[in-house]
């Protein structure tokens, strides 16, 4: 059975002026997500700076969101590292505190060989219980799943139940599905890909567009599972420019502005991410009042 259909967000961290975690401005945007039908949500990945959180608060913010959300949708994990040992530990902390779910990135900077991979994956997915999804993103990572990969942790281990595909290689993508023959569930890493890859046969798409758009995200990729792929591809398409500008400068800096200017307090960045270009703060407000959300 699948960890999810459909839109799940990559949920930003709000962050106080001092940088602290703001958790009364996090359960304000879980309640959002929820109320405007995202199907699940990822806490603690790229989009919610987990690479500046310390494992303590990492933890707590895992915890946080896994008592908010009480069970009303599933809650997935950003456990992992490029250290096995510490993917081994967060992953540990975050089943314990009742999430749903782990979303395990590649180890990134040791680049890590496809041998390397699989026992990173296999030793990490072993050592909890609850289910895994694989995190391919080679433009943060240096470091690439191949399908063969993918496709024989899916068969070896039996937690390791889906993989989030944001190489952008659609040809790759279609290579896993071919040969994983169901026994993978695959979502889209990337918002500009999200019906290409569902009318390939994924289940929906891990975004950072549904931080600011979840129902128009949760209702492109049930137009997908309806099968009116005719229906999801105008609303791709109508989404482009918005996508576009929220990956103009590296994520979650565009988002976070985004969700400051609907008045959500997303609050500052931490270093070394810094406040986004005026020049493309402008666009991105034009292209936000454009789509109809700001």
């Amino acid at each position: 059975m699948s960890i999810f259909t459909g839109a799940a967000v990559a949920i930003v961290t709000p962050f106080n002026e001092d940088t602290t975690v703001n958790y009364e401005k996090l359960d304000k945007l879980i309640e959002y997500q929820i109320e405007n039908g995202t199907d699940a949500i990822v806490i603690c990945g790229t989009t919610g700076e987990a690479s500046t959180l310390s494992h303590e608060e990492h933890i707590d913010v895992i915890k946080h969101c896994v008592k908010t959300v009480n069970k009303r949708i599933p809650v997935i994990a950003g456990t992992g590292s490029n250290s096995t040992d510490t993917a081994i530990y967060l992953s540990k902390e975050a089943e314990a505190a009742g999430a749903d779910a782990l979303l395990l990135v590649t180890p990134y900077y040791n680049k890590a060989t496809q041998g390397g991979l699989y026992v990173h994956f296999k030793d990490t997915a072993d050592a909890v219980n609850i289910p895994c999804i694989l995190y391919n993103v080679p433009s943060r990572t240096g470091c690439n799943i191949l399908p063969e990969t993918a496709v024989k942790l899916a068969r070896d281990v039996k937690n390791i139940v889906a993989i989030k595909e944001a190489t952008g290689n659609i040809s790759q993508i279609a290579k896993l599905i071919q040969l994983a023959d169901g026994c993978i569930d695959v979502y889209s890493g990337n918002d500009d890909q999200i019906v290409p890859i569902m009318s390939l046969g994924g289940l929906g798409v891990i975004s950072v567009l549904s931080n600011v758009a979840p129902k128009q995200t949760h209702d492109m990729c049930q137009a997908c599972l309806d099968g009116d792929f005719k229906k999801a591809a105008k609303m791709q398409l109508e989404a482009l420019p918005l996508i576009n500008s929220l990956f103009s400068e590296v994520n979650p800096i565009p988002v976070k502005k985004a969700l400051n200017l609907m008045g959500f307090e997303a609050g500052t960045l931490r270093k070394p991410l810094t406040e986004m270009e005026e020049a493309h703060a402008i666009i991105l407000e034009e292209n936000m009042k454009e789509y109809g959300i700001y």
